[in-house]
């Protein structure tokens, strides 16, 4: 778990998007339980209600699902569905502006991508 939540943005928010990075990096996996509402709240010194409401999103998205009396575990096939949504959101939040962008500035298809390839080498050097 992370050390602390921040303002940024609502904190049942914060803890499903920190369970959703935990599957996806392989930190919790598929079939394994993850932290109760209970475990949350006492960790963060939040109300357990805020917590369940995070856990409860990740339940719906056929993410997490319950034993009754054990906990909330990971589904077998949670960690490709958040990659599948995950790249979708990337695609509408970042994709379309920057093509939306290029295109008002008369970037080609072909200086974007030359763009991406030089950033790529940067970061290898």
């Amino acid at each position: 778990m992370k050390n602390s939540l921040d303002e940024s943005k609502p904190i049942f928010l914060q803890i499903k998007e920190q369970l959703e990075d935990s599957i996806i990096n392989g930190t919790i996996k598929a079939g394994e339980r993850v932290p109760s509402t209970n475990e949350f709240a006492a960790y963060y010194k939040i109300n357990p209600a805020t917590a369940a409401k995070g856990i409860n999103e990740l339940v719906a998205e056929e993410i997490l699902f319950k034993r009754r009396g054990v906990g909330m575990f990971v589904t077998d096939d949670a960690k490709q569905l958040l990659i599948e949504s995950r790249k979708k959101t990337f695609y509408e939040n970042y994709m379309l502006p920057l093509k939306s962008e290029a295109n008002k500035l008369q970037i080609s298809l072909e200086e974007l991508m030359d763009m991406v390839k030089r950033e790529d080498e940067f970061n290898e050097n």
